[in-house]
């Protein structure tokens, strides 16, 4: 592990993604008890009161909004939803579309084509139409959103596992656990697993990403998280018409979205590179 992160290191920008990353995971673990103030707290006149360093009076270092809520309090309150959101619709569709992908993969008979049917039923419906559509049915909720999103996403993974398992079922070691009748299962689970974890987790890093960047377009649209759960896009939203006069009540959440998912995607690059074989004896 230490030689493996000596090696992540070696890269100045994954040095930065990952150093941004953990920033917003800390906020996301532990930004409600250190907070200045309540990132639901109304006081109006305090109302689009602009950053500390534009003169703000107090310590409101990025400003208030039109309902003098701090921006600086609720950017790190809701760093949470935007985490939760982007790791748990991950984990979702991670264990729906590895299971999916194993299976079509090994078997790829009637119930592997059956899948991959779905999967490309799926694929040919337009992913941010179909969580629109289905947001709309079910209404604002975290947990739904994170169900959404986590619905309807396992077919990348399904897709490139279903990929390799084509490749290693017809590898020794494969057919010779055949051969000594393990259980398919067995197989499944303790040889195919873990040789294509490699591009599991490399797919989910770059997914968080796209996760997060869904979560905040649902919120703008009003469909995503609750309207007094303080979220990205609910805060963007809100600033919008007031970005002529008080341009940091949009853009900075703007901005917090922007380093968070340039973050996420450079740690995702970079696992891409020292995990796969081919770039990692390329870089070799």
């Amino acid at each position: 592990m230490s030689a493996f992160l000596k090696r992540y290191l070696t890269s100045h920008l994954a040095a930065f993604g990952l150093a941004v990353l953990l920033v917003a995971l800390f906020a996301a673990l532990f930004g409600p008890w250190f907070v200045p103030y309540d990132p639901s707290a109304q006081d109006i006149l305090q109302r689009l009161k602009p950053p500390l360093w534009q003169g703000s009076e107090g310590i409101h270092l990025f400003g208030t909004d039109a309902l003098g809520r701090d921006i600086f309090s609720r950017i790190v309150v809701g760093a949470r939803v935007s985490m939760l959101v982007g790791v748990s619709s991950v984990v979702i569709s991670g264990a729906v579309g590895v299971t999916f992908g194993l299976i079509a993969g090994y078997e790829d008979k009637y119930a592997g084509r059956v899948l991959m049917m779905l999967t490309d039923i799926q694929l040919a419906i337009p992913f941010l139409v179909l969580a629109l559509a289905v947001a709309a049915v079910v209404g604002p909720s975290l947990w739904n959103i994170i169900a959404i999103l986590g619905l309807t996403n396992w077919v990348q993974y399904a897709r490139v596992v279903r990929a390799e398992c084509l490749v290693l079922r017809e590898r020794e070691f494969i057919q010779a656990a055949y051969m000594m009748g393990i259980s398919s299962p067995h197989i499944l689970t303790r040889h195919l697993l873990p040789n294509v974890m490699s591009s599991v987790i490399v797919i989910s890093s770059l997914l968080v990403a796209k996760m997060i960047l869904f979560e905040s377009s649902l919120s703008f649209l009003g469909l995503g998280v609750p309207p007094e759960t303080p979220t990205w896009g609910t805060m963007i939203s809100e600033g919008r018409n007031y970005i002529g006069n008080a341009w940091w009540v949009a853009t900075i959440p703007g901005f917090a979205i922007f380093f968070t998912v340039v973050g996420t995607n450079l740690v995702g690059d970079r696992l891409r590179d020292l995990l796969d074989p081919r770039l990692r004896q390329m870089e070799g």
